[in-house]
């Protein structure tokens, strides 16, 4: 009974904030996207090996900032430009307030042991592994630095399970969009940039929960492994770590907002996917043919239906569903919905396509080179 009073409560604090949160309409007609570089001033975030979180986060936002800012229809907001702290509770008003399309906030990994190495990229929601409620443990507990946390937060602890099941996306809407862009940075990572890659996860992440868009909290990788923390801690990683995410954002937006990807516009933001005689708007891969997806992964997509004809991704046809992708062998062009490395997100997909009129919808394998349907 105690634990359900304080699922109520926390649900209930949500609530609040979703009616306290100030919304504004930027001045322009631009895609609006703000990006958080985690931690800051008094709170160093992470730091092993002489590797500090707070400011390879802060320099790794701002060149995600400046690619984008080069690009057209972009308005980027900041929640920091330098080493200052700003409470947790204030980095998803600030997208809130001026109602952002997105929102996006970066982050380096640490464990104890030295050897984990790896991205990922994580989106609202509940985990049931205990090392992924760490993870949401180490991220919330910013919380406890701020002086009014008792008061911006209602009780919330982030050190109690109990408050950590209560911060459940209240937009559902929004998961979708958050899951397929960040399976698009984790794709990026790997096939672009060869980094280790350890997948898309829900958390109950406070600073995601509060942002009423989709929204992604990337971890860029450990700095505890002094190897890949030593990667991330140059310049050089930090501008191929920003330009894999920026591309990723470039390609959420064309596929979300109504923007048509032209060939040539998929040839340049796709080019990190196996080659192909077909261009598509996702990973895709032909049955029995290799794609460049690292030993021992497997990414999962939902077969909507085979047509002799070729079909404009964004066509009725597709009842309203969005990431459509194909292949094409023996004549037939095989359409697919979504993509993720995480089965539990595949079958929710699959549920998702079955919901909007798809029944025969299937789940398909891609794995060791091979395309194959699930079992």
């Amino acid at each position: 009974m105690r634990l359900l009073n304080n699922i109520k409560t926390c649900f209930s604090t949500l609530l609040i904030f979703s009616i306290l949160n100030v919304f504004g309409q930027t001045d322009s007609n631009k895609f609006s996207i703000v990006l958080d570089a985690g931690h800051g001033g008094k709170d160093p975030g992470n730091s092993y090996h002489g590797y500090v979180e707070k400011d390879i986060a802060l320099k790794t936002t701002l060149k995600v900032g400046k690619f984008l800012e080069r690009e057209k229809d972009f308005e980027v907001t900041y929640t920091r430009k330098t080493d200052e702290f700003i409470e947790l509770v204030n980095r998803p008003k600030i997208a809130n307030k001026i109602d952002a399309n997105l929102f996006v906030s970066i982050h380096c990994n640490s464990v104890k042991n030295f050897e984990p190495a790896g991205t990922e990229t994580f989106v609202m929601g509940l985990s049931r592994t205990n090392m992924n409620m760490e993870v949401a443990k180490n991220e919330n507990s910013v919380i406890l630095l701020e002086d009014n946390y008792k008061k911006n937060y209602q009780g919330f602890d982030p050190n109690k399970p109990e408050n950590l099941i209560g911060l459940k996306i209240i937009q559902e809407e929004n998961l979708y969009s958050s899951i397929s862009l960040a399976t698009t940075i984790q794709e990026n990572f790997t096939n672009r940039l060869n980094r280790k890659t350890r997948g898309v996860k829900q958390q109950p992440l406070w600073v995601l929960d509060a942002a009423k868009m989709p929204g992604v909290l990337i971890e860029l990788g450990f700095l505890s492994n002094k190897e890949e923390g030593e990667y991330l801690n140059s310049d050089e990683g930090q501008t191929e770590m920003a330009r894999q995410i920026a591309n990723s954002i470039i390609h959420y937006k064309k596929m979300y907002f109504n923007e048509t990807l032209t060939e040539e516009d998929i040839k340049d933001i796709d080019k990190k996917y196996a080659e192909q005689k077909e261009i598509s708007d996702s990973v895709i891969a032909k049955p029995n043919e290799t794609v460049k997806i690292e030993p021992g992964q497997t990414l999962y997509k939902v077969q909507l239906f085979a047509s002799s004809k070729k079909k404009d991704l964004y066509s009725s046809d597709f009842k309203g569903l969005r990431d459509i992708s194909f292949t094409f062998e023996n004549n037939l062009y095989r359409y697919y919905y979504g993509k993720s490395y995480d089965l539990e997100y595949s079958r929710k997909m699959c549920n998702e396509a079955k919901s909007h009129g798809f029944s025969s919808a299937f789940i398909v394998v891609f794995a060791d080179g091979k395309a194959s349907a699930l079992k």
